[in-house]
Order: structure tokens, then sequence, then C-alpha cells
């Protein structure tokens, strides 16, 4: 007999027990410099004696923040005004409250596997699960593949359990970065025909910004924003809350969120997992539903505090996308000038801005995902310093200048061999002839590195001389390396004299253009 058609009390005594406040599920740092693994309660008591912590990726190691940061809102463990900000961020306020009200929660609502209300999930689901669960790879967004999950996903069959605290961790990403699909079950054989339809996840399309500080409470500090004394409510499980959550016989209305607390706690997928045991005993999952979960309504400004905006193409702002032809490193000007720019109202940039004697990171995530197929996360990290996002601002904007310039001067450069290699050539190898030529692959992966050097040298310099003389030097290395490039992609040329003359003025071109007249300043600096 299957655990929901038993009688809640007794089904609760059979369920095996796993609680995430008092199993290690969170992978750390300690100051020590120590990788170890802590419970829920001791990340919280012990934040200023760990370094930070770190998921098997940017997502999962995202979504460990955001919930660490939901129990600290529902504890009331934050500030109520920008004041109350300052003054916690700067006198390290320990975050004890947080963990002794995660640990004097009642027992039996931390269960990842109770019968009844289990922790992050659906248990209407129940009743579905032997017969149409999956393996438990679907739970982890990297592994499922294709979220169009009604095609033939024989990896998704595989029965190896998954150990409670990477499911855990898996569930938390999946509420929020999950991509939009079609789940495996059947929504007519089950709960309803919307059951099916899956909804990117509040996270999944845009990039999320996180202020890191020093240790992980200096981190969750300077990224609880006031609360004002509303909290909101805490999603600890789909069969409790203030009011019914959604069904899934129609599409329904997305709801309102009701304060940060539940912003960071949003099931964004209905999940039910089968408890089993690894071979050595250990609490397991072997088998999951995964279905449709909470659809929100469009957030409002104060609920997305963190969000870098860009201008579409019809003109209105939207925030920052992942872009898997575009490294996040490109945009940051768009970062610096959310800094910069004071008049976007209260938010992480405005605080941010107010801090003063100190400097930090701030660390970018995103999900690349093609229709709905997941194709990686992509994270970088950026300096910051109160008082010099101009500078910043200044020399991203000019860095991401220089290199696009490089880049159109090796094009043209490409263009130029192929003229002179191809006398005579077929319309339908144009583009693949000239690629054989064009080192813009290889300049953009190289200046990833001498860019985040530009910015930290920036971060650093005490006066404008110094950040002029820090993006002459970007520059440099750029020219220099983007004729290395091309010189290497010109090697394949035959020895002859049309291979010489090719080489020749794709060289000839290349550095006219780097210090022709339209060349950014910073490129003709030492190099007239």
């Amino acid at each position: 007999m299957p655990l929901s058609e038993i009688q809640p009390s007794l089904a609760a005594e059979l369920c095996p027990r796993w609680d995430p406040r008092r199993q290690a599920c969170v992978p750390a740092l300690t100051t020590a410099g120590q990788g170890t693994s802590v419970t829920l309660v001791d990340a919280l008591r012990y934040a200023d004696e760990l370094l930070g912590i770190s998921g098997t990726t940017a997502g999962e190691t995202v979504a460990l923040l955001e919930y660490l940061l939901a129990v600290c809102y529902a504890s009331q463990t934050c500030p109520a005004t920008v004041d109350d900000w300052l003054d916690q961020v700067y006198s390290g306020s320990p975050l004890t409250d947080a963990a002794d009200w995660l640990d004097s929660r009642p027992d039996e609502h931390w269960n990842l596997f109770h019968p009844v209300e289990p922790l992050g999930q659906n248990a209407l689901l129940a009743p579905y699960l032997d017969e149409h669960g999956a393996g438990p790879a679907q739970l982890v967004i990297e592994h499922a593949g294709d979220y169009n999950q009604f095609f033939d996903h024989h990896h998704l069959e595989h029965p190896a359990p998954l150990p409670a605290d990477v499911a855990f961790r898996a569930m938390l990403t999946q509420h929020a970065y999950g991509p939009g699909g079609r789940a495996r079950i059947s929504g007519k054989e089950t709960l309803g025909p919307t059951l099916t339809n899956l909804a990117a996840g509040r996270l999944g399309t845009r990039i999320r910004v996180i202020a890191l500080g020093e240790t992980l409470g200096d981190t969750l500090r300077l990224n609880l924003m006031p609360a004002d004394g509303v909290p909101g409510r805490f999603n600890r499980t789909w069969t409790v809350a203030p009011q019914p959550r959604r069904g899934f016989l129609a599409k329904p209305s997305g709801r309102r969120v009701d304060g940060p607390a539940d912003l960071h706690t949003v099931l964004g997928r209905s999940i039910l997992m089968r408890p089993a045991v690894t071979e050595d005993g250990q609490p397991a999952v072997d088998r999951i539903l995964l279905a449709a979960g909470e659809l929100l309504e469009p957030l409002a400004a104060h609920h997305m505090q963190d969000a870098v905006y860009e201008n579409a193409a019809n003109g209105t702002a939207k925030p920052l996308r992942p872009s898997a032809s575009r490294a996040l490193w490109r945009e940051a000007h768009a970062l610096y000038a959310a800094v910069a720019e004071r008049d976007h109202g209260p938010d992480l940039y405005d605080r941010l801005a107010r801090l003063r004697g100190r400097r930090l990171n701030l660390w970018t995530v995103g999900l690349i995902a093609k229709q709905t197929t997941v194709v990686t996360w992509v994270s970088d990290t950026f300096p910051f310093v109160p008082g010099r996002e101009r500078e910043l601002r200044y020399v991203a904007e000019r860095g991401s200048l220089i290199a696009e310039y490089v880049a159109s001067c090796l094009s043209r450069a490409a263009y130029v061999a192929w003229t002179v290699t191809y006398p005579n050539p077929k319309p339908a190898d144009k583009s693949s002839q000239i690629a054989r030529f064009d080192a813009q692959p290889e300049h953009w992966a190289h200046t990833t590195e001498p860019f985040h050097v530009l910015l930290d040298d920036t971060a650093a310099a005490e006066d404008d001389g110094q950040v002029d003389a820090a993006l002459v030097g970007y520059a440099a290395v750029l020219a220099e390396a983007a004729g290395r490039f091309l010189r290497n992609r010109l090697d394949s040329l035959p020895a002859n004299s049309r291979g010489y003359q090719a080489q020749a003025q794709a060289v000839r071109r290349l550095e006219s253009d780097l210090t022709g007249p339209k060349a950014p300043d910073e490129l003709k600096g030492d190099r007239k």
C-alpha cells in the first residue's frame, strides 16, 4: 500500500526522515581554507566562520543562498531600513537569531520525505509517483537534457539513487531556475491537463547578481534588502499555504508575491521524490515526479533589486539575459551603470554605493537554454569599490569598445586574405572560407583575462592617470595578441606567391586598421 493511502499519523512513522537543518547539505569553505559541508542551521550560526558556499554549479550556489536569505527574512533577521542595513553590514551583525528560529521549527515541518507535507514538494502527486515517475536524473537541471520530455529519454529512467543532500540542492535549483518545456507526466491520467506545462523559473531567464563579501555572513548581510516588517510567507511545502495554491485543470493566473521570504522560496515546480537508501545505507531518492509549479504575476521592481537592465529593440528596459554568443564581461558596463546612475530608486546598487572604505565583488550568474534544452551555466565576477563606480563604468565601456574594434579589424583582415586566396569562390563556400582566416574566436577567448586585469587595476587606481595607463596597456595586449592570432590562422596558406600575397596583405590591413583614424585612441598609444 502506498504511503499516500495510509493514515497520516502512521505514515509519518513509517516514512524515513531527512532534515536539512540537522543533516549536512551546504557545501562550504571555512576561513581556514578547508572544504566542509554544514547543515542549514550551522550555515547561519557560523556564517562568519565560513568564507562562502559552493554548490556543484553556480546556479545551485545561488539557490542555496536564496534559501538562506529566505530564512533570514522569515525569522525577521533582516534590516528594516537602509540605515539598519548599513549598521548591520558595518557591525557584522551575527545571524544567530535566524539559526535559532530555524532550529526551533517543528521537526515534522522539515522532513524531506514527510508523506503529507514533504519539504519543498507537492504531496498531491503521491498516487502517481510509482507509475509515472522517472529516475532522479530528471531532478538535476544539467542531467535532464531536453525539457520537452515527452521524447524518449532513456537516461531519465536510470534508477541509480541520488543522495538526499544532492536531491535537496537540486530541488532548490529547479524551483529557482527550472527551464520551460513539457513534463513527462500525463496530465490527463493524473491531476489535470496543465500539470505538464513547465514554466521557466523566476531566475531562469535573467542574470542574477550577488554581492560577495569576505565571509558567508557578510555576503548574506550585503544581499538582505530592507523588508519593512513584511517578510511574507515561507513556502515550506505545496500542501500548506495561507491561500490555496494553483490547480491543474486550467491554466491559473499568476499570484502576487507577498514578501521577500515568499519570493526566495517560490515553488516553481511541483516535485515529489521517493525515498530510498544508497548501498552504504544513506538516505537517497530513487524516483521523482516533476511537473508544473507556481505561476507569479510580473514581479515589481522592489522584488528584483539586483536586476541589471538593458534597452530592448523597442526601447523598453528589460533585465539583462544570459547569452550563448556574448560573454558576461562584455556587459560589465551595464552592471557598473546600475551603480553609477543613481536615478533608479532604492535597490541593491543604491545601497552598495553608500558603503565606504571597502572593496567587494559582484557575482553574476545565468542559465543559457536553447529552447527547451539547457546549454550551460555562465558566471563571472567583477570588482566593485564604492566611490569608484564611474571610473569602473568608464573602463568597462572603453574596454568593451576596444575589444569590439579589434574583433572587427580581424574580420576585415580575414576578408582580405579570402579575396586573394579565393579569386573565383562559389557563393555557398564564402562563409566557411572566410572563417578559415577569421581569428575572432581566439580574440574573444583571450580578452577575458586582460579585461578583468583592467578592472582590477582600475579598482586599485589612485588617480585618473593610472586608469588611462591601464586602458592603454590593455589595448596594447589585445593588439599584440590579435596579430599573433591572425598569423596563426594564415599559417595554413600555401607556400607560393598567392599565399605570401594573401598573408602580407591581411597582416598589413590589420596593422593599418589598428592604428588608423577610426581606431580608439588607446590603440594608437605607443603604436604610432
